[in-house]
């Protein structure tokens, strides 16, 4: 062993340099027993990893065995070192040597056939502080792969989860509805794929991770789907009688709504008129249709929604198509009162039996009180008459 390269310690200067070096030495035993426990560290022992992972991996076991040689050449030392001060008689130069010079011997008969590529050719002599040195960069290689693929787990597996507990609950429905699910075959297997890739390849799988996310949304959509089938059959009894009830509302709507057409066509000359509803017969077919689906709760979801949407839209319709055509007979009934407003601020002005004015009073009236009324016509006769009782309240 090569000595040390200063004059020896004194017996203090020993003491205090042991002393630091069993704390060293006592502290890195605890490092390394951590990294071991690191969970990247447990997982990806238990399996084979692949890919960028199965690299990464392979270099830091590698390095991980290089590691153990390490500390293990520094503990000898240090015993040797113990020992040394144990004596009767301690070496003070033999201890100086120890602690301070190229002390540790690093033997490549001592590493495995299999590891022996990662050292030196060649035995050589380091100090304890180089062999720290190397222990620490080793060290810091091995946690750095750890923790990268502890974080990648993190990063990736709790939208995998996510999509194994909604495909579960969905399946739990499925088996109760008792109805095959192509989409929820097609989610479980997209599921196994990924899963199978980031727990054999974490550190290649970052680019999944939209992958992953969207295959949790479809999983917990399905899920919502069955639990709305579900609901469905508990429901669809009810439902379909207040569709039932539905549907004889849209019925009585469109039946209005003749009514009201009728009614315009008596009273207002060519009037514009909407196209008429007419759905409730279809509606009740697609009602009557819904009862040969059998248990396929699944495809009845869709259709009796769609149906209950259809429905409220048919009724709707038919009740703008109502309010459009009154609106034509209010309108002639607007012009009636404001053509009796004007006729009532003539007379307060004293043109009661003023012959213009009641020309154009006559027209208006009698193009509002025919029947059909000539709505076009009626509006332009009341607002002159309006003009002309607008000028004489001016001039007055």
């Amino acid at each position: 062993m090569p000595g040390a390269t200063g004059p020896p310690m004194s017996l203090e200067g020993v003491d205090h340099a042991l002393r630091r070096r069993v704390e060293e030495r006592d502290r890195i035993a605890g490092d390394l027993l951590d990294l071991d426990a690191h969970p990247g560290n447990r997982l990806l022992s238990g399996m084979t990893p692949t890919g960028e992972t199965g690299r990464r991996w392979e270099q830091a076991q590698a390095s991980l065995v290089t590691l153990w040689w390490l500390f293990d050449a520094y503990r000898r030392v240090l015993d040797l070192a113990a020992e040394a001060r144990a004596a009767s008689r301690p070496d003070l130069g033999l201890l100086t040597a120890l602690l301070t010079g190229a002390s540790v011997e690093l033997k490549p008969d001592d590493v495995p056939v299999e590891k022996r590529s990662l050292l030196r050719a060649a035995g050589e002599w380091v100090t304890l502080d180089t062999v720290l040195a190397r222990m620490d960069r080793t060290y810091r290689e091995i946690a750095e792969t750890a923790g990268a693929v502890d974080a990648a787990w993190t990063a990736l597996l709790p939208d995998l989860d996510r999509a194994d507990a909604a495909r579960r609950a969905a399946g739990e429905l499925r088996e109760s509805l008792g109805a095959a699910d192509t989409e929820l075959d097609r989610l479980d297997a997209e599921a196994r794929r990924l899963r199978a890739q980031v727990a054999t390849d974490p550190l290649g799988s970052a680019g999944l991770a939209g992958e992953i996310a969207a295959l949790a949304r479809a999983a917990e959509a399905r899920r919502a789907a069955l639990e709305q089938a579900a609901r469905v059959r508990e429901e669809y009894a009810d439902r379909a009688a207040r569709l039932a009830g539905r549907i004889e509302a849209v019925a009585e709507a469109e039946r209005e709504a003749l009514r009201v057409r009728d009614l315009v066509l008596a009273k207002i000359d060519s009037p514009a008129l909407p196209e008429m509803p007419g759905q409730a017969p279809a509606l009740r077919d697609r009602l009557a249709a819904l009862g040969t689906a059998g248990g396929r709760w699944l495809e009845l979801v869709e259709r009796l929604t769609s149906l209950e949407r259809g429905v409220e839209e048919a009724l709707a319709h038919a009740q703008r198509v109502t309010e459009s055509m009154t609106g034509l007979i209010g309108r002639r009934d607007e012009l009636r009162g404001r053509l009796s407003a004007y006729q009532a601020k003539a007379v307060r002005l004293g043109h009661a039996e003023d012959i213009a004015l009641a020309d154009l009073y006559g027209t208006a009236r009698d193009l509002l009180w025919s029947a059909p009324c000539d709505l076009r016509r009626a509006t332009v006769a009341v607002a002159e008459y309006q003009r002309a009782i607008t000028r004489i309240g001016a001039a007055g």
